[in-house]
């Protein structure tokens, strides 16, 4: 009765159109008062609690860096270098678009951040060059997803803080996955461009590779910074953001100077809300999770799917039929924050790796960016191009194929995301 209440109560408050981070607050509020012999004082303790976790404290600090390098001009080098390498090949600036994308991501950590900055340049300048908005749209649309699977990614932060996993596992996992999920959307780009005819741009001479990549290295070196300082040694993941955001603030006034020193209250504003808005999803999101603890609900789920003599590789079926259900109705951090901790005790229990399961979750995240209704992506790619929801919901559809494909081969081979972790660093956890 409890457990019934307690989902009815957070669906009904959803479903009125309240915000998610009050639905979990208050359906949690709801049940203790109502069901549950626990008292309220746990809730607050519970509440504050959340403030003391050291990884969280990475989100603002990757926030700001973000918010600095998508408004410091960061992207647009980074496209110009990326069309300079690649812009010769059949879809050559939509596969630059990608592979800006892939850059852009390991510097911002956020997917809608990704569609913005990379988006913003990139999509009228395909449909000056023959593409039609369709496809530009579409591709990235998908390409953005890529903001949370490439490191440094708030959602990884957010699965480590509530499964207590390596930050620095997480990311390095994320690299090769990445990059193969990148590899699959230029193919698929490069097949349709030639299959359509789509005009190339003339081969860039190597000055101008070097020229486009002298500008592009500032903002590329953060890359170096963030994960060679991680696995170095040099930092943490949290002292890590923290140095991005004072190097991202850096470039953005002092190298590349696109950022003048009356904006920066602007952007330190903005980088609040986004921080503030997170937090509070988090805060209660721990609220619900506690409810779920103190009742009993994950055991009784885990029992339950122990008794019914399911196979791992069924149990990840299951999980991602939920995870892509759930993608298309909320928040990605908030997802991770509800369901990760009733499913993570299965996972560890069938003898799943918490680092592969992480990175299963935040694929699944990726897919929900870009699903409707509430698909992220869908509605920062329609602000920046004007079109209707249903219309970029309609041209990320081809390109969503392509991201479910790649959620079965990540979910069913785990060494793509398994191996570059133990490779350097075996059994060891990394903070």
């Amino acid at each position: 009765m409890t457990t019934l209440f307690l989902f009815v109560a957070l669906f009904a408050f959803l479903i009125i159109g309240m915000p998610i981070a009050i639905s979990l607050g208050l359906s949690s509020l709801l049940t203790i008062l109502l069901f549950a012999n626990d008292s309220m004082a746990s809730l607050a303790l519970k509440f504050f609690q959340t403030a003391e976790l050291y990884t969280l404290l990475a989100i603002p600090f990757f926030v700001l860096a973000g918010a600095f390098m998508t408004t410091g001009g960061v992207a647009r080098r980074m496209i110009s270098f990326a069309n300079a390498c690649v812009g010769h090949m059949y879809g050559g600036l939509a596969i630059a678009s990608v592979v800006a994308c892939m850059l852009f991501a390991a510097v911002s950590g956020s997917s809608p951040a990704t569609v913005v900055a990379v988006g913003s340049i990139v999509i009228a300048g395909m449909v000056r060059a023959g593409y039609t908005q369709t496809f530009a749209a579409g591709v990235v649309c998908n390409a953005g997803t890529l903001g949370i699977l490439i490191p440094p990614s708030l959602v990884m932060v957010v699965y480590a803080a509530a499964t207590e996993s390596s930050v620095g596992r997480l990311f390095m996992a994320g690299v090769i996955p990445g990059a193969l999920l990148g590899l699959m959307l230029a193919t698929a780009i490069y097949i349709s461009a030639r299959v359509n005819k789509i005009p190339r741009q003339p081969r860039a001479p190597l000055t101008e590779v070097i020229r486009t990549g002298r500008k592009a290295l500032w903002g590329l070196l953060l890359i170096v910074i963030i994960m060679g300082g991680i696995y170095g040694g040099i930092f943490t993941p949290t002292e890590a953001a923290a140095v991005s955001a004072v190097y991202a603030a850096a470039v953005a006034l002092f190298v590349y100077r696109d950022l003048k020193f009356t904006d920066v209250p602007h952007v330190l504003v903005d980088a609040a809300k986004v921080t503030v808005m997170l937090l509070f999803i988090i805060a209660n999101a721990f609220l619900f999770a506690h409810v779920l603890t103190t009742e009993q609900i994950p055991q009784s789920i885990a029992r339950g799917i122990t008794e019914a003599g399911l196979a791992p590789w069924q149990f990840l079926l299951v999980v991602n039929i939920i995870l892509l259900v759930a993608g298309n109705f909320m928040e990605p951090s908030a997802i991770i924050l509800i369901l990760a901790p009733i499913l993570f005790p299965i996972a560890t229990g069938l003898g799943i790796d918490p680092i592969h399961f992480g990175i299963i979750m935040v694929v699944n995240m990726e897919i929900g960016m870009v699903t409707p209704p509430v698909g992220l992506n869908l509605f920062v790619t329609s602000g920046i191009t004007g079109m209707p929801v249903l219309s970029v919901v309609k041209a990320a559809w081809p390109w969503l194929m392509i991201l479910i494909t790649f959620l079965i081969i990540i979910t069913y081979v785990p060494e793509i995301s398994l191996w570059l972790p133990n490779t350097l660093f075996g059994n060891a956890m990394v903070g």
